[in-house]
């Protein structure tokens, strides 16, 4: 099957007016000090040009209330609304929102509809923003990287489940109207049978946002601040049976169809996030004079700059043909694709902004330029949905499947030598009997 990353000239002139937009109207806002609410009035009448122009919420389809792209469309997106944290605040499909209403409208699909009332309920308020939400799935006591040991249980009790568990680093939990929660349902059969999501408004009886957990990006972060990570714990929670969210069970299901593409969209704003370093590298080293000669004619500068490009180019043609394979057969069919952008992506973006940051020296290890800030967030990016090596483990099983155990290797040359004398035989003769 051939490879076409093409998109409709309508959607290229929407690219051209996205960088624009992104770079002188979005940008510019990083440098102020806002909280929140203040940033969310700020950029209300960026976020009406975006819907003026069809782009809100492009991760969703029309019948839902989005435009209905797909992971090529929105991956094209993600690269420019990735150079800056706000980016995709403006264009509606921040995460974990984004995610979460991927989620919820998965939940959707696989009853055929019988919870239509989640649209009303919780879908169309997070499209419209006017409701935030966490997902709540990490836990502090179990590995993150096998979510078959989560210990967080949900029991029936009747219409209800009772919910109790510990969880961490629920991205925006502290400020969070509604928690995305991973339970086990059922304990006594396989973990991928067992597990289910259920909605669980912040505010129910036995929610106790514990703290907001410090990290690397926010090492002095403050509670209750849009962005942080909270720790949870959640005793005797009393969830209403409908807020269970698709079938009992499907947890893990919901869980891929969420990260699937948001991974996808995690490697592609990292691109953007490399370019941005990758140009301020540029300008440095075309700018900087030491030792007798510019940065740029520096070879070890010319180095960092053509590896650099060349590492983007790779992960930009990987990434877009994940997204494409994703569009084509779906998320499951393209997990060895998606696991292999996550880790390739990850090293790509630490990569180039390290390099951006040792060209511009004392000046980009301080606060003055955003790299400090980048190569934190950058570190991340090997831990976040699924560590590195998770993913590698993946690619390497899926691959080591083709292969059958070999006594004599298969390219042995001595064996092949014989079986080639045999297969010709014939013409060896020939040849034999023409040298007389």
């Amino acid at each position: 099957m051939a490879w076409d990353f093409e998109t409709e000239p309508e959607f290229e002139e929407q690219l051209v007016w996205m960088r624009g937009f992104v770079r002188e109207e979005i940008m510019p806002i990083e440098t102020l000090d806002l909280s929140h609410d203040q940033a969310l009035t700020f950029i209300k009448p960026l976020q009406d040009q975006v819907r003026e122009r069809g782009l809100w919420a492009a991760h969703l389809p029309h019948e839902l209330g989005g435009t209905g792209f797909g992971q090529v469309r929105l991956g094209l997106m993600h690269e420019i609304l990735g150079q800056t944290p706000y980016g995709p605040v403006v264009f509606g499909n921040n995460a974990p929102d984004s995610g979460n209403a991927e989620l919820l409208a998965a939940g959707m699909e696989m009853t055929d509809g019988a919870q239509e009332y989640v649209r009303e309920r919780w879908l169309q308020p997070l499209l419209d923003g006017t409701i935030r939400s966490g997902f709540s799935m990490t836990e502090p006591e179990t590995a993150g990287s096998d979510p078959r040991l989560l210990k967080t249980r949900a029991l029936k009790d009747g219409d209800e489940w009772v919910l109790n568990g510990h969880k961490w680093y629920t991205t925006n939990g502290s400020v969070a109207d509604i928690l995305v929660v991973m339970a086990v349902t059922n304990p006594d059969i396989h973990p991928y049978q067992g597990s289910s999501m259920f909605v669980v408004p912040a505010n129910t009886p036995g929610v106790d946002i514990v703290r907001d957990v410090g990290s690397m990006d926010d090492p002095e972060n403050h509670y209750g601040r849009f962005g942080n990570h909270a720790e949870i714990r959640y005793t005797d929670v009393r969830i209403p049976g409908e807020n269970l969210i698709g079938p009992e069970g499907s947890g893990f299901l919901l869980a891929q169809a969420r990260l699937g593409p948001g991974r996808i969209h995690h490697c592609m704003r990292w691109l953007g996030q490399s370019q941005r370093a990758f140009d301020m590298m540029c300008e440095r080293a075309v700018s900087r004079f030491t030792h007798g000669s510019l940065l740029s004619e520096k070879q070890t500068v010319q180095n960092w700059i053509a590896d650099s490009r060349a590492e983007m180019h790779a992960a930009r043609l990987m990434t877009l043909h994940a997204a494409w394979k994703m569009d084509q057969v779906g998320a499951s069919a393209s997990r060895d694709e998606i696991a292999m952008i996550k880790y390739y992506g990850a090293t790509v973006l630490h990569n180039v902004i390290d390099r951006s940051l040792q060209t511009h020296g004392a000046l980009g290890y301080s606060t003055d330029l955003p790299l400090e800030q980048m190569y934190r967030w950058a570190r991340a990016a090997r831990i976040y949905d699924g560590p590195d090596e998770v993913h590698r483990q993946t690619v390497a099983r899926h691959a080591l499947k083709n292969y059958t155990p070999s006594e004599i290797p298969s390219e042995f040359i001595p064996v092949r030598e014989a079986a080639a004398r045999e297969k010709f035989a014939g013409m060896l003769e020939f040849l034999e009997a023409e040298k007389v």
